[in-house]
This record gives C-alpha cells, sequence and structure tokens, in this order.
C-alpha cells in the first residue's frame, strides 16, 4: 500500500468513525438510531429520523423500558398499515377492542416535508382531529405503511386537496414503491423500515376480525445501534 493510498484509507476510517459516532451519539443532532423489532412472523429493523427528535427519544425511551415487549398488533388492515403500541393490548382477550391505550401523555406534531409515508414507513398514531386538532401523536402506539403503488394522477389529486407538492422524486417512489399519500401532513412519519419489508406484508395478510388479528402478532423490541 503506498502513502497515498495509505491516506485516503485513514481519511476514509476516520470520517467513517466520526459519522458513527454522530448516528448513534445520542447528544449528536444527527442521532439516529436502529431498532430491532421481533414479531410472530419475523424480525424488522426500524432507523428512527434524527429530523423528528421528540419522537425519536420518547420511541427509544420506550424501547429502553421494555414498553414495548408482549404487546400486539392490534389493527391490521391489508394493502394499508399494521398498528401496535396500545399496552391494553398486553395479554389482552380474544375479541377485545383496542386502540385507546397509552402512556398517559401525547407528543407536538414533527411533520417534515421530505418524510411521506412510503412503504416501510414508521409512524405516530392519534386521535381524530375533532378532539386533537393540533394533530399531537400517541405517546406510544405507531403504525408501519404497507400500503399502495399510487397512479401519479391520483398522486396529482391528493396534492391539489391536501396542498402538498411532492419533488418528482417523492412522486416517482410513491408510483415504484407505493404507500399512504393521503396520511401526508396530518400523522407524523419519525422512523423508516430498512430490514424486513416482507414480515410486513406476512403481517398485513393474516386473517382479522374488525381489524384485529384473530391469531395474536406479538411484538418485542429492543435497541438494535444507538
Amino acid at each position: 500500500m503506498n502513502k497515498q493510498t495509505l491516506f485516503l484509507f485513514l481519511a476514509f476510517a476516520c470520517l467513517w468513525t466520526a459519522c458513527s459516532k454522530s448516528i448513534y451519539n445520542p447528544k449528536s443532532p444527527e442521532y439516529a438510531p436502529i431498532v430491532e423489532m421481533t414479531t410472530t412472523y419475523g424480525v424488522v429493523e426500524m432507523q428512527l429520523y434524527a429530523s423528528t427528535p421528540k419522537h425519536r427519544d420518547n420511541f427509544v425511551k420506550l424501547v429502553k423500558q421494555g414498553f414495548y415487549d408482549s404487546l400486539l398488533f392490534h389493527r391490521v388492515i391489508n394493502n394499508f398499515m399494521i398498528q401496535g403500541g396500545d399496552p391494553e393490548s398486553k395479554g389482552a382477550a380474544p375479541n377485545v377492542m383496542l386502540g385507546n391505550g397509552g402512556p398517559g401523555y401525547t407528543i407536538p406534531a414533527e411533520f417534515v416535508d421530505s418524510l411521506i409515508h412510503l412503504k416501510g414507513a414508521l409512524a405516530a398514531a392519534r386521535m381524530g382531529d375533532a378532539v386533537n386538532p393540533n394533530k399531537e401523536s400517541s405517546g406510544s402506539q405507531f403504525y408501519i405503511v404497507q400500503g399502495q403503488k399510487v397512479k401519479p394522477a391520483i398522486l396529482k389529486q391528493m396534492q391539489a386537496r391536501n396542498n402538498i407538492k411532492y419533488t418528482e422524486e417523492q412522486q416517482k417512489a410513491y408510483a415504484e414503491i407505493g404507500g399512504t399519500p393521503h396520511l401526508d401532513g396530518s400523522y407524523t412519519v419519525f422512523g423508516r423500515v430498512i430490514k424486513g419489508l416482507d414480515v410486513i406484508d406476512k403481517i398485513a395478510v393474516v386473517q382479522v376480525r374488525n381489524s384485529r388479528p384473530i391469531k395474536d402478532v406479538i411484538l418485542k423490541m429492543k435497541l438494535k445501534k444507538g
């Protein structure tokens, strides 16, 4: 290895180390931890966004506390999303309606134009506008987008209706990857699935009654990096 190659290697190594410390250092503004979620149908990895720090920090706190362990995906709608995080779902009897539980607080909305509801998006559930005009998020309930591919003409209609301007890249992503664009600007997206999208698809097609899986889909989380 010549001196120039060695210098470049060392420079890259230093840059990578600095970047890694930044991404996984809770005191860094670029802190973007990775959460590993084990489910009945497989393992999913999710990276949280630095640009939604209130949601990121709250999610990390709950994961570290073991809050999500043994909870259920209590609401599953194929071609739309899968939802969990209700503490009342832990050990819930069959046919019990779920979805009203939480940690006793909400989180202010953190809408970021670049964070949209593409397939695999991790977002915060919330109460409806009638009782929640500020669109504050549930303190614990979340959903992961499955969605469907969106034709450009349909997306243009949504843009006009919701007063949202999508970039060409975002339009292309919705057409090729799919998602739920009608939720953009109304629910906070604070992370994304980076591994295990196939698991989301498996959960999305389970048999349900009133949107709750007939056979419990149990989850458990841990902080993988962060």
